[in-house]
């Protein structure tokens, strides 16, 4: 008896966490997020991205943990190409990607220092960084004038808004009888245009996605080429031990 007890209530447990999920979601709705669909494979796309993101993002973003040089040699970037794109501030091509922003500053005038981005496609996920960079809309209500869909109250300014221009969110929902008011996002609609037209900030945001990918395991695509050969070495080596096996037994009844 106190076995089925105890087992019950370990199922009972095990019931609880596995709801736990469909919970959350129920209280919070449905995610808006958006594939990528980048290729670290694609090196005129890592060479856009790494523009844009010497451009665009280390002015207030560090990536402490790649260097100039490795980047440029995985890339397909000659020196002087490097020096010309990426080393616009006289770093040293072995320098580390990093900036002068102190972390102190960053508190100051943001509320919260700027994360390094060295591993956050690897933490978040290359969909949820692309749908980011997208879901920036107009809130006057904010000290910066926008919010974000997919982190609501960021600190972080729209500083691509010359690309994409500036969109408004569109919500949708009802009043229930207590009054209160149940809305969820409906989509985007473009206020004003900005110097790209939305297909292509949407490439924009693909190839620094993809550079952001690339700088989070700078070995990847050396090792998923390399995984080929290690598969086909052991789909041979299986067939040829297994011939070997049936040479040594075929005598044996």
């Amino acid at each position: 008896m106190r076995i089925d007890r105890h087992k019950k209530r370990i199922l009972a447990f095990i019931a609880a966490l596995a709801a736990l999920p469909a919970v959350g979601l129920a209280a919070g709705g449905e995610a808006h997020v958006e594939k990528a669909n980048n290729d670290i494979h694609n090196q005129a796309s890592l060479q856009r991205g790494a523009k844009n993101f010497v451009n665009y993002c280390l002015a207030c973003h560090s990536a402490r943990y790649v260097r100039y040089n490795r980047v440029a040699a995985d890339i397909g970037l000659t020196e002087q190409q490097m020096v010309e794109n990426l080393l616009w501030s006289g770093e040293s091509p072995h320098s580390t990607m990093t900036n002068g922003l102190l972390a102190d500053d960053g508190k100051q005038w943001f509320g919260v220092a700027p994360p390094d981005l060295s591993l956050i496609a690897r933490s978040k996920g290359t969909d949820y960084v692309y749908t980011f960079l997208k879901s920036f809309y107009a809130d006057p209500a904010k000290g910066t004038g926008v919010n974000n869909l997919s982190l609501p109250g960021t600190a972080m300014p729209h500083v691509l808004w010359e690309l994409q221009g500036t969109q408004e969110a569109v919500w949708e929902g009802h009043t229930d009888a207590q009054g209160n008011v149940q809305k969820h996002f409906k989509e985007f609609t473009l206020a004003s245009p900005g110097k790209l037209t939305p297909e292509e900030y949407d490439a924009f945001v693909r190839d620094t996605v993809n550079f952001l990918e690339y700088i989070g395991e700078p070995v990847q695509a050396r090792r998923q080429a390399l995984g080929y050969w290690v598969i086909a070495f052991l789909v041979f080596f299986t067939l040829l031990a297994y011939a070997l096996k049936k040479e040594y037994w075929k005598d044996v009844k």
